[in-house]
């Protein structure tokens, strides 16, 4: 035989054996387990997202959807569900003697159930249980508005009715039906196993004191490395309010303030100043932002 039909019979060979190969592997595929099925869609989730500084109203939301479209709580009809699933907002706020907690866009208290875990994030609150304490889910494509809140603690998983639900610090959150008005905590220990949620993902308990943590004015905190804010926004009410006036930051230069700053919310580090044109005293925070400047008069802000 001549060598030009030996090397023609070899490659034939080759390719025979390579088709047969790929058809084996497809047909003989295993299905993935559950828990890695879990992870990917989760992983697509996040990504899928859009995590954006401030609150509902500064990013110009329309009226009624959202978190606005359960205004008094309660449990959702499917028909709500779509529209409460288009933006979700997650505030850092004060509740009472709890300490600082975490409010969606409506002002109601967000829980966290001892039953779940973070770690890996999942939930175990489905049926009758769901319809007391309604998950936040988020559409696919949804946005998340964050205000004292590090954007690195907020995640997604996928619920057993494949909902897309916010966790924080790794733990699933939820509503209290019975809440109906900004500052309700009823909710707050029942079973034992209910608690509202902290900004990093902890519980309250009304043995915790308040915290003086990155939310409050203080000391610069901001690791050296941190990004850069590429916007903020600044309120002239304490806790990110709906009825303080604000006035939005973008770009690298210095600016000057036209309101007296209360807090900040941000997407990234940033510097404030207590004299115009970033003279004087100088603070620097996280893309946490800051709930509180009460102690601190800030005159010019710089994001990079």
């Amino acid at each position: 035989m001549g060598k030009k039909r030996w090397v023609s019979l070899i490659a034939a060979l080759a390719i025979a054996a390579t088709l047969a190969g790929c058809q084996k592997d497809e047909s003989a595929a295993p299905t993935a387990p559950a828990a890695s099925a879990s992870a990917a869609a989760t992983d697509a989730v996040g990504a899928a997202l859009n995590l954006l500084s401030g609150t509902a109203k500064t990013n110009g939301a329309p009226a009624g959807t959202g978190d606005w479209a359960m205004m008094k709580g309660g449990t959702p009809t499917s028909e709500q569900v779509d529209v409460a699933e288009r933006w979700v907002q997650l505030t850092a706020k004060t509740l009472g003697d709890l300490g600082r907690g975490v409010v969606n866009g409506a002002g109601l208290t967000l829980y966290r159930f001892d039953n779940d875990s973070a770690d890996p994030s999942r939930s175990t609150c489905d049926g009758d249980c769901a319809q007391k304490w309604p998950p936040l889910t988020i559409d696919q494509n949804g946005k998340v508005f964050i205000a004292g809140i590090k954007k690195s603690d907020i995640g997604f998983i996928r619920r057993n009715d494949k909902r897309i639900q916010v966790t924080i610090g790794g733990w699933p959150v939820y509503r209290f039906a019975q809440d109906a008005a900004p500052g309700d905590i009823k909710g707050q220990g029942v079973g034992g196993t209910w608690f509202a949620v902290a900004p990093g993902g902890g519980k309250l308990t009304r043995d915790d004191k308040p915290s003086a943590g990155p939310t409050q004015a203080g000391p610069a905190d901001a690791p050296a490395d941190a990004p850069a804010a590429t916007s903020a926004f600044l309120f002239s009410e304490k806790n990110f309010s709906d009825i303080a006036a604000t006035q939005g930051v973008t770009g690298s230069e210095c600016t000057n303030v036209s309101l007296t700053v209360k807090s900040i919310s941000a997407d990234g580090r940033f510097f404030v100043w207590n004299q115009p044109d970033c003279k004087g005293d100088r603070r620097e925070f996280g893309d946490e932002g800051v709930g509180d400047l009460a102690d601190f008069t800030t005159k010019s802000i710089r994001l990079r």
